[in-house]
């Protein structure tokens, strides 16, 4: 697969899901969508697996349903109409990875984003519960004035991680002049230093 293949942060994401996602593995969906990512994810985790997904938009939950319902896919998936924040109510075990969309619901109005307060809360709760391999991804979309906010709190709380720990990557798109999308992924180290 060439550069050319992958377009836009979206792609890059899953592809990294696609090489580290597999059969049997435990998700955290953090932000449902459309459901788009979370049929995506499920159809990874096979049936052996299971995708823990949340969203705060009612719509968002029964988009997701529907989405899940005609691909056949809703028995590998939980729903949980709550903030990602809630995550450790409802997660019962260690989880092998959690991804995060940030932003809005594609196509409803732009007034419901994710929140800097929400997202550090649900983030440092999926790396409490991350089995050691484990992965998080974060899609974030510094267009607009939160987006912003939650980059720049996911950059330094990254930064933060002890790296005996954790590696962080992030990356982006460095010749775009309106406010790019970054992706921040960060693995949960095998062995320590």
């Amino acid at each position: 697969m060439s550069l050319a293949d992958f377009g836009n942060a979206g792609k890059w994401v899953k592809e990294l899901w696609t090489r580290n996602i597999s059969e049997g593995m435990l998700i955290v969906d953090a932000t449902a969508g459309n459901g788009h990512d979370t049929a995506f994810l499920a159809r990874l985790v096979g049936a052996s697996g299971h995708v823990f997904a949340f969203d705060i938009q009612k719509r968002a939950i029964e988009n997701t349903r529907a989405l899940l319902e005609r691909e056949g896919l809703i028995d590998r998936v939980s729903l949980f109409c709550e903030s990602h924040e809630t995550l450790r109510k409802y997660v019962p075990s260690q989880i092998d990875a959690a991804v995060f969309n940030l932003g809005w619901l594609p196509g409803a109005e732009h007034i419901c984003t994710t929140r800097v307060h929400s997202t550090r809360a649900a983030l440092l709760s999926a790396l409490d519960i991350l089995k050691i391999g484990g992965f998080v991804t974060l899609c974030v979309y510094p267009g607009h004035s939160e987006g912003e906010a939650e980059k720049q709190m996911l950059l330094s709380l990254a930064r933060e991680l002890d790296d005996k720990l954790y590696d962080v990557w992030a990356g982006g798109y460095l010749n775009i002049q309106a406010k790019p999308p970054l992706l921040i992924a960060i693995t949960r180290r095998k062995r320590q230093n």
